[in-house]
């Protein structure tokens, strides 16, 4: 039996997997290139930083269109909102070999978004994120 950390991953990743078989990927947006570099500088366990992937992936400058696409892509369960759950994902979004964010991550992602306050990002909150 494994430990629930390691379960919760577990099936957060074969989640993740028959969700990219149903879906466009975010990678149809951004140069693969971009993606490989901003995969690398956050490929340490706690050094995810939105605002650097951004930039070096190449979200920031998307237009408000692609950026809804996107966001549509990270709402897996399609409820208008981009819970902590769905957040833990972020980065197998662009590579499906991409490490998991952390919990500390994953919080300071929402806190960093969250402006009504209520724990899950909306399209203008992952919109202003992406583009401040």
């Amino acid at each position: 039996m494994l430990p629930i950390g390691e379960w919760w991953n577990s099936e957060l990743q074969q989640q993740h997997d028959v969700r990219l078989e149903f879906t466009m990927k975010i990678t149809d947006f951004l140069a693969a290139g971009d993606v490989a570099a901003a995969l690398a500088e956050c490929n340490d366990p706690g050094s995810f930083q939105l605002k650097k992937f951004s930039k070096t992936s190449g979200l920031a400058k998307k237009t408000a269109e692609e950026i809804r696409k996107i966001f549509a892509i990270l709402d897996d369960d399609r409820s208008g909102f981009i819970e902590k759950s769905e957040l833990k994902l972020f980065l197998q979004c662009f590579c499906p070999g991409a490490r998991i964010l952390s919990d500390y991550e994953t919080d300071s992602f929402v806190s960093d978004g969250d402006v009504d306050g209520n724990g899950r990002i909306d399209f203008s909150e992952f919109q202003n994120l992406l583009t401040k």
